[in-house]
């Protein structure tokens, strides 16, 4: 009974809700104007980021602050005494800028080191510029840096951690906007058919923007005290708006149902609370609990996804429970105002497509179930040879300037851009470089420049290029190979294998040595989270179903359906079909994080469709009738509910930035999947094959289930 108190309280104090939500919307927009202070997506603790420290300590020239900025003019000589004035000229406002701790250029460097700075007959030159601070400070000083470095001369691009950071929030909040302008739109229009009315049709999508709003809101403010990524605020987005505008659609759906039947505005409200809110509730706590999954991953930015996923889910869920119905409240019988002239095709009970779908299937369920099953299996076997590379600058587009300072990086210092791992040598006590410990780490240059792939090694003994201090050494092993090769993390492999030089001991660094360490990180964290979701999804299935086996069948089900996604995912980004242009290896989050989130989604649609099978078996008590029935009341609203949600998530595959257009098209591929092949295929036939078994569970579990007061009003 509760969802039915809650819908007669809200019908009672509908004013008083519409007024705390204005006023929570006004703080929430407030919120977005303070703003926030985000990050890129960092996980902490590795040893490749200790061995980044020492070689900052070194150097005094902090990677994560430190611009690459790359002059170029096409045809010119850039060892030239003019090319060199052009440099300077475009550096000199710099010089005296309090955000910048220090300019180096090809002059300012001894010979040697200056030389590898300039491409001469390339007409390039570099310059690194170091900022001020931590990397919050750098890149919030990075604008109006970047906005005083210019050359009537030159051409000027900036790249580094900093510039990368910097596009990519460009990038995406880009993306966010486009997606919105294209989802939101698209949804109405489905909308729009579902209801045929205006005044239906635009209650979800307010639900979903107010959500979306709140949900943003509370993540800018959260990131104020904790490392939040840019990447969380567009897949809040992105989740917000597909369960919110879902939510809204089953319940506003199971509302006009009632009143069609002839009752109150008030009753068909307490009702649909009663069914649709139940439903809602429940999936609610089941997306949540998945995206709680990623809270595993404490110390890395998927933890900040998991605390604003959960935090977007239940506004979601909170408002399609207290906002919506105060609206529908309000509205009366006026919610089927403006009219559309649109005729809904009419069918009677037991004579509708659905209906004659899920007979068809039930009489013939094996024929069904094992093509249907095989092909999601086929779909999922190029998940097999996934590949895990964290994001660079390379998931830029070329245009981006970031990215265009890279490829000039690459086509003119190869040795700059080269992929490096950076072996740290630390000793008990200075100095770093006695006859003793010379000779061993001579030892292990020799010993590392016999390993496959790698090109050179430079060492503090012969090149200047490999910073020393008073008790540690650098060494820089180059490779041609690509950092997320498999061959350059053999060889981070092969030097971690041996750790001990003389009396030292050393740590492996670089984008490689990250890759290694970030995958490590989260595959070593994945079975705890897999095992969380999972069973509080059991746990939430068998709570509002009474079943044992509904909730097995769920998880199996929807393990079906992510597995075709997810190989669908790594055939297209990883392998380089469709309209792929780099594949690359899929960044080592994503599958954890499609995986929190669909596997919550998909939840959605079981919960649904198996309440009202429940419904029409208890009402009838015939098996197979209470499928056809439940498939027919619900497989429309769960296609609609479907195409609004490819619409949002698809919307978001259009994204420039190749992380979210995976999420984008990873959910989309998922919910298709879920909405046409698992619910009107796979569910007809194991319900059809397991018959009266489906409902059944343990008298003392459902006795349990009776205490905590789910079962009793049943």
């Amino acid at each position: 009974m509760f969802f039915e108190t809650i819908g007669a309280f809200v019908f009672r104090w509908r004013w008083v809700v519409l007024l705390l939500s204005g006023v929570f919307l006004v703080l929430a927009v407030a919120g977005l104007v303070r703003g926030g202070s985000l990050t890129s997506g960092v996980i902490h603790g590795l040893e490749s980021e200790r061995a980044q420290r020492a070689i900052d300590a070194i150097t005094g020239r902090p990677q994560d602050t430190t611009l690459v900025v790359v002059f170029h003019e096409e045809g010119a000589d850039a060892g030239s005494p003019e090319f060199a004035d052009a440099v300077d000229e475009a550096l000199e406002p710099l010089r005296d800028d309090p955000s910048v701790s220090s300019v180096l250029t090809a002059e300012s460097l001894p010979p040697q080191m200056g030389a590898s700075m300039i491409d001469a007959p390339g007409g390039t030159a570099l310059a690194y510029v170091t900022l001020n601070g931590d990397f919050r400070d750098a890149l919030r000083e990075y604008p109006a840096v970047r906005a005083r470095l210019h050359s009537p001369r030159l051409a000027i691009d900036c790249t580094g951690r900093v510039p990368f950071m910097h596009d990519l929030d460009r990038t995406l909040e880009h993306d966010l906007l486009r997606a919105e302008v294209v989802s939101i739109p698209l949804a109405l229009v489905v909308l729009l058919f579902v209801f045929r009315t205006v005044a239906a049709a635009t209650l979800p999508v307010g639900i979903g923007g107010l959500a979306v709003v709140g949900g943003i809101a509370v993540v800018t403010a959260l990131s104020h005290v904790m490392d939040i990524a840019q990447y969380t605020i567009n897949v809040c987005s992105l989740i917000g708006t597909g369960v919110a505008i879902d939510y809204s659609l089953f319940i506003v759906s199971r509302h006009r149902e009632e009143l069609a039947t002839g009752k109150s505005v008030r009753d068909a409200l307490v009702t649909a609370m009663g069914t649709a809110g139940r439903v809602v509730g429940f999936s609610g706590v089941a997306v949540a609990t998945g995206l709680a999954g990623l809270l595993f991953f404490d110390g890395s930015y998927l933890f900040a996804m998991g605390i604003g996923g959960v935090v977007v889910v239940a506004l979601a869920v909170v408002f399609a429970l207290t906002f919506l119905p105060a609206l529908l409240a309000v509205l009366g019988r006026r919610i089927d105002a403006w009219k559309l002239p649109m005729r809904r095709a009419a069918a009677s009970a037991g004579e509708g497509l659905w209906h004659r779908t899920a007979m068809r299937v039930m009489r013939h369920p094996w024929l069904f179930l094992l093509p249907t099953v095989a092909l999601l299996l086929v779909m999922g076997i190029p998940f097999l040879h996934i590949r895990l590379a964290a994001a660079d600058v390379r998931v830029l587009p070329a245009e981006i300037e970031a990215r265009r300072g890279y490829d000039l990086l690459r086509r003119h210092f190869p040795d700059v851009a080269a992929n490096r791992i950076a072996i740290v040598v630390h000793f008990p006590s200075p100095p770093a470089l006695p006859p003793g410990r010379a000779a061993a780490v001579r030892s292990l240059a020799d010993k590392v420049s016999a390993l496959p792939s790698v090109r050179r090694v430079q060492s503090p003994l012969t090149d200047p290029m490999a910073p020393a201090g008073a008790d540690t050494v650098v060494l820089y092993v180059l490779s041609d190979t690509r950092p997320e090769s498999d061959e350059a993390r053999d060889v981070v492999r092969a030097i971690r294998a041996d750790r001990h030089v003389a009396d030292g001991t050393l740590v492996v660094g670089g984008e490689t040595a990250n890759d290694v360490d970030a995958t490590a990180f989260v595959t070593a964290r994945v079975p705890k989270a897999v095992g969380l979701v999972v069973g509080a999804t059991v746990l939430v299935v068998f709570l509002l179903l009474g079943s044992v086996l509904l909730p097995l069948k769920a998880v199996l089900m929807n393990v079906l359906s992510i597995a075709g996604s997810f190989g669908a995912l790594v055939w297209i980004f990883q392998d380089g079909h469709l309209f792929v242009r780099e594949p690359r290896p899929v960044e080592p989050s994503l599958p954890i994080l499609l995986f929190c989130v669909v596997f919550g989604l998909s939840m959605d649609y079981e919960v649904l469709m198996l309440s009202r099978m429940r419904e029409a078996r208890q009402r009838t008590g015939d098996d197979t009738l209470a499928v056809a029935e439940g498939l027919e009341k619900t497989a429309g609203l769960i296609t609609s509910a479907a195409t609004i949600m490819i619409s949002v998530f698809g919307a978001f595959a259009l994204a420039r930035v190749v992380l979210i257009k995976a999420v984008g098209l990873g959910m989309a591929l998922a919910v298709a999947v879920d909405a046409t092949l698992v619910r009107v295929l796979l569910v007809p036939a194991t319900m059809r094959l397991l018959g009266h078994l489906n409902w059944w569970a343990p008298r003392i579990l459902l006795r349990l289930r009776e205490k905590l007061g789910v079962g009793q009003h049943e």
